[in-house]
Parts: structure tokens; sequence; C-alpha cells
């Protein structure tokens, strides 16, 4: 008996000391987008809303071994997702994938435009487990956003940027955190963070005989993830247009306009409403 007790004992103890983490950690709060397969594993992507949408997403992937469904750590995972257009194709900014939680991994893709009746995106998916490299691609849809919330633009200096809205992503009648991604285009393939820029910002209520907010932040880059952060003043719900206007590090204006009663609206802008 003394013995059945301590058996009892011993393992309600490793138990409770030495749980095993579940595989869907970290997946609480997510959607699956899809899974992109070779004839070894499937890439399981998940999003907040269960899709790709033009602008900023936020992305968790994950390896599952297709003949022990078992999922993979410690894999060194690279992207690239393209655009096939009917005269050319082309890339879009995106980050590098780092690992998340255990099996989990993270990153995002920034798509400057939906797909169409005869123009898609694919992703391809290279990466490497234990010394062994493999590839997996596949089409995937990137759905429109009905909000504007990413612009590609030609600069005054003869750059071309992409800068996209990242939050609020739930705004509230309040003085928002405001963060804004922008990219430059090195070529049709390579999108690296742009540094060094300002982007100045006047919100307008085009349905409120255009009027604006009080304590803005313009946003300037921060240190911490290369983002560009500022303060949003919504002052009621509706329909808000955030005019724009791209600055070089001189303060010299690259794209936009400022807002003025002749001028009611910057050709560089972002949409909310809520």
């Amino acid at each position: 008996m003394a013995l059945i007790v301590m058996s009892a004992i011993m393992l309600s103890c490793r138990s409770t000391e030495d749980p095993k983490i579940p595989e869907t950690n970290g997946l609480q709060n997510l959607l699956k987008v899809q899974e992109i397969t070779n004839s070894t594993h499937a890439i399981e992507l998940y999003t907040v809303r269960g899709t790709f949408q033009t602008g900023y997403n936020d992305i968790t992937l994950r390896i599952r071994n297709l003949s022990n469904n078992q999922y993979e750590a410690n894999a060194n995972i690279t992207w690239t997702p393209r655009m096939h257009m009917t005269s050319m194709t082309h890339s879009c900014p995106r980050s590098a994938i780092t690992p998340s939680a255990t099996s989990l991994y993270h990153g995002y893709i920034v798509f400057q435009m939906p797909q169409n009746n005869t123009e898609y995106w694919d992703l391809t998916l290279d990466y490497v487990l234990n010394g062994v490299a493999y590839t997996a691609t596949a089409p995937i849809t990137v759905q429109p956003v009905q909000r504007k919330n990413v612009n590609a633009v030609l600069g005054a200096d003869g750059q071309r940027y992409v800068i996209a809205h990242i939050e609020p992503s739930s705004p509230k009648v309040a003085i928002n955190n405001w963060t804004v991604g922008i990219w430059k285009m090195q070529d049709m393939m390579t999108f690296p963070v742009a540094n060094g820029l300002k982007l100045k910002l006047d919100p307008r209520m085009p349905g409120m005989g255009n009027h604006s907010s009080p304590n803005n932040e313009d946003a300037i880059q921060s240190q911490t993830n290369g983002f560009y952060q500022g303060k949003v003043s919504l002052t009621m719900t509706g329909y808000w247009k955030l005019n724009l206007q791209l600055l070089a590090a001189d303060g010299s204006i690259l794209k936009g306009e400022a807002v003025t009663d002749i001028h009611p609206e910057s050709s560089l802008f972002f949409e909310l409403e809520f």
C-alpha cells in the first residue's frame, strides 16, 4: 500500500511540475488561412482574420510533418510572396521569420494590391530542418479592403515607397497610438525598411465639415522595430481620412499635400471608419 501511495504522489508531482506545452499554444486568437504543402510537410498559416488582405498582415505559421503529424521546431524559414501580373512579376515588403513559441514562427507581409481575375499572388516558403533544405509554393488569396490602408507611391526623390497603416486596428474615440510601416522598393523583389523619414498627419472628417482634431503627433521612426510611431486623435465615431505628407530627413516633402480650405485633402492618405 505504501508503494502504491508513493507512486501516485510521484506521478502527481511529475504532472504538476513538468507540464507538456500543447502544440496549439500561441494560436488562441488566430484563425487558419490555409496550408501550403510539399511531399514532407504542411505549412499552416494563421492570421487574426483568417484571411490575407491588402495592406499589413501579421502572420503566424507552423510546420507539420506529414509522416507523424508532429510540429517542427528549430526551423530556419524564409518566404517570398510574388504578384504575377500580366506584364511583370514583383514582390512586396515582408519581415524575416522568427520563432515566437514552441513550434510557432512569426512575421509580416504587406500586400500592395489584391488579386484579380487574371493576376494573382503566390507564396514560396524555403526552410531548413536538421540540415535538410525544403521548399513549398502555392497560390494565396489576397482580398481587397473597403478602406485604404496602404499606399505605393513615387517620391519626389525618384524613390518608390510602400506606406502601410498598422495600428490602430480597432480605433477608439480617444488619442490612439498610431503605427505605420514605410519601405522603399530597391528592386522588384526587394523592399527594405525606409529609415530616417517622417510622416506628417492631419486627420479630417469629410462628412462633418472636414474638421480635424487636437493633440495629434506625426509619426517618427522607432529604434526598436523600425516602424514609425505617432498619435492619432479621433474625437467621434464615423469616417476619417488621415491626410499624410511623407518628409525626407531634411524636411523636404517627398509626397502629399497640406490640407487647406482650397485643397481639402492630400493625395497620400489612409482611411478609418468605426
